[in-house]
């Protein structure tokens, strides 16, 4: 990754200022009249910006429909897990709610467009719910994992509680699982992550 690539202008939507421990950034493309080359991960480069989870799983979802929203998930320690997410194909409207009990940020919200587009990727610490709404259809997310699928460590926030008051860009019908549809208030959390400054 070139040196030239610092911290990404990604444009962020939230109801505060952008959130402690995220990071956005942008991959240089290097493209001629067959497409581009980049490097989407480099351990060495992204240490440079602040990012020195180490990955052991990468995850890939396809989703058919627009307006299609998965989360908002996250799972707990001991198994809590940073991600590093990008979107291969479409266009996802990515968001973090910050889960940290003491934060001074707990209960916000951040949100950015990711795209094969705009080819922007953002590195999500740990402590923080994970979700996104898709903007086109069959959009892939490609993300990496700081830890393994551990089911029994599962936990999920309702993408649209009212107290969070996340801005999703799409509105009328979406395409949601049912257990995602259900998913707990803020309110009715007990988080297991802790601010640590």
């Amino acid at each position: 990754m070139s040196n030239k690539n610092q911290r990404a202008r990604i444009p962020i939507v939230s109801r505060n200022d952008q959130l402690a421990g995220l990071v956005s950034v942008t991959p240089k493309r290097f493209g001629d009249h067959r497409g581009f080359f980049a490097e989407s991960y480099s351990r060495r480069g992204y240490a440079g910006l602040g990012i020195a989870a180490e990955f052991v799983q990468d995850n890939h979802s396809l989703s058919a429909q627009r307006g299609t929203v998965r989360g908002l998930h996250y799972q707990a320690p001991p198994h809590a897990q940073a991600k590093l997410v990008r979107c291969g194909r479409g266009a996802i409207f990515d968001v973090v709610v910050d889960i940290r009990l003491g934060s001074p940020t707990y209960g916000h919200w951040a949100g950015c467009e990711l795209s094969a587009q705009n080819g922007a990727q953002w590195f999500i610490p740990v402590g923080f719910a994970h979700g996104f709404m898709t903007l086109e259809p069959d959009s892939e997310i490609i993300y990496k994992c700081s830890d393994y699928y551990a089911p029994e460590t599962e936990g999920s926030l309702l993408w649209r509680d009212p107290v969070i008051g996340i801005h999703w860009p799409l509105e009328g019908d979406v395409t949601i699982s049912d257990k995602d549809a259900v998913a707990p208030l803020l309110a009715d959390l007990e988080s297991p992550f802790i601010f640590k400054g």
